[in-house]
């Protein structure tokens, strides 16, 4: 009876790994920016260079702990690795029109998407904000839920990796 416990352990345990190692293609969503205009995921993420989304929203603090400290350090991030960031809001009908003035008073450079009814975050399969997706050529390679003070340096050095 053990045996046949651990069997059927090892094999949830694998299919949880195959599962997450297969995540890796993004949907096909578009989603609007700040001006309006509605761009393609796929298309923002497959580049050569490296493609960060940040899901947050405005009631999530959190989420505006982690923007305000990649943006501290963003311009070198740019500088050093060409890595591109959006930040994608997921603020529902209620709170949607929080998003430019925090935006544009907290002075992020980042370049803001909505996604208000969740597509790009159900599709991900994404539990909470905030949450980091690192994308590279298409792909997803890293991502991270939560924040904490300094992992944002996490995050750069999965960037970094991927510069080498």
């Amino acid at each position: 009876m053990e045996k046949t416990k651990l069997y059927l352990l090892t094999f949830f345990f694998f299919g949880l790994f195959y599962t997450n190692a297969q995540e890796s293609d993004l949907p096909n969503i578009s989603l609007q920016d700040m001006n309006g205009e509605l761009l393609d995921i796929q298309s923002l993420a497959n580049q050569e260079e490296p493609i960060v989304f940040s899901f947050w929203a405005t009631w999530c603090m959190p989420c505006i702990q982690e923007l305000n400290a990649i943006a501290d350090v963003y311009d070198d991030w740019k500088d050093e690795t060409d890595v591109k960031l959006y930040a994608i809001s997921v603020d529902d009908s209620k709170t949607v029109s929080r998003v430019n003035p925090m935006v544009n008073g907290k002075g992020w450079e980042y370049d803001v998407l909505f996604d208000t009814n969740n597509d790009l975050k159900r599709s991900l399969n994404i539990p909470m904000v905030p949450h980091i997706v690192l994308l590279h050529k298409g792909k997803i390679v890293y991502r991270h839920s939560g924040y904490q003070p300094g992992s944002e340096m996490k995050l750069y050095d999965e960037i970094l990796k991927l510069k080498m």
